[in-house]
């Protein structure tokens, strides 16, 4: 397996996911500039937390635009594994990979706190090591993580088994739950949440390994 990390200016998990990727599960793994046009010869592709260009107009909104967006587009539409994780969540919904929007927490605050997860579908790439109904412990780190989507999207999300994790409590009023989806062929995720962050026990939580290892062994 050969990962790419996509690095856009602002983005400050990049090196956190590349750590999990290359020193504590020994797999090959490219940071990749975001205004680079290629990504050939990759199985997986992850798209990291931060703050792209800032937050500037809104989370995400402008990273969109970047030229190899439109190659991580390609990619997820040919089924190569694509993985956003929060400001790479964002990232993804304003390109269209997924639906929904992600807006303001219900409080309007920054939010940096230890959350547990629900896995209600093991039926990913991502997921399918783990149990329905597991629970995950790991961090969080938004202002802008409060999913929003029409009600009937939510509900076929919910009937077409695409919610990823939902929140044992939920931190920031997502509608449902939710802190993470799949598109409907389920080789992308989304999640608010951060894995790279809870993948060492001394992190306080190796939960998060997990999520890096179902895509590694069921590749």
């Amino acid at each position: 397996m050969r990962a790419a990390i996509i690095v856009f200016p602002g983005s400050n998990c990049d090196h956190d996911a590349y750590y999990v990727i290359r020193k504590v599960l020994n797999k090959d793994v490219d940071f990749i500039w975001h205004k680079e046009g290629s990504l050939t010869n990759y199985d997986f592709i992850l798209v990291p937390g931060g703050f792209s260009y800032g937050d500037y107009l809104r989370a995400g909104a402008i990273a969109r635009f970047s030229p190899i967006m439109e190659e991580v587009i390609r990619c997820a539409n040919k089924g190569i594994s694509v993985m956003g994780i929060c400001n790479g969540f964002q990232i993804l919904i304003e390109s269209g990979l997924l639906p929904g929007a992600l807006i303001n927490n219900k409080n309007v605050k920054f939010l940096s706190q230890n959350i547990t997860l629900k896995v209600p579908s093991t039926n990913s790439i991502f997921t399918q090591d783990f149990k329905k109904g597991q629970n995950l412990d790991m961090p969080i780190a938004h202002r802008q993580g409060n999913f929003f989507a029409s009600e009937d999207v939510v509900k076929k999300l919910q009937d077409d088994d695409q919610i990823a994790f939902i929140y044992d409590e939920n931190p920031n009023g997502s509608m449902g739950d939710i802190a993470g989806i799949f598109n409907e062929n389920r080789n992308v995720l989304g999640m608010m949440p951060h894995p790279e962050r809870a993948a060492e026990s001394i992190l306080g939580s190796s939960d998060g390994l997990a999520i890096f290892e179902s895509v590694i062994e069921n590749m």
